[in-house]
């Protein structure tokens, strides 16, 4: 199989709030990090389907982090999810 990703990921640990109104907030840590989303360690994100928007924030900053909308690509059960960022509407 080979390797269909458009933007290189590399390793990248930080805490993250995950907020959804379905599972409320959560808080997972960053497994890797792209251009285009972010893989979140955090069981309960398995919860919701993919295609569903959440949306995140880093955590433990010097200064409070924006928060950004994210859409559920891909869940790993026991683990978490992969996650893109969605930049407009039209990424919908």
């Amino acid at each position: 199989m080979s390797n269909q990703r458009q933007h290189p990921r590399t390793p990248m640990k930080c805490r993250i709030r995950i907020s959804h109104p379905d599972i409320g907030d959560v808080y997972g840590q960053t497994r890797d990090l792209s251009d285009g989303g972010v893989f979140v360690e955090n069981p309960d994100l398995a919860a919701l389907a993919a295609g569903t928007i959440v949306e995140g924030q880093v955590q433990d900053m010097p200064i409070e982090a924006p928060i950004l909308k994210m859409i559920i690509q891909r869940r790993i059960a026991g683990e978490g999810a992969g996650l893109a960022f969605v930049d407009d509407e039209e990424d919908l």
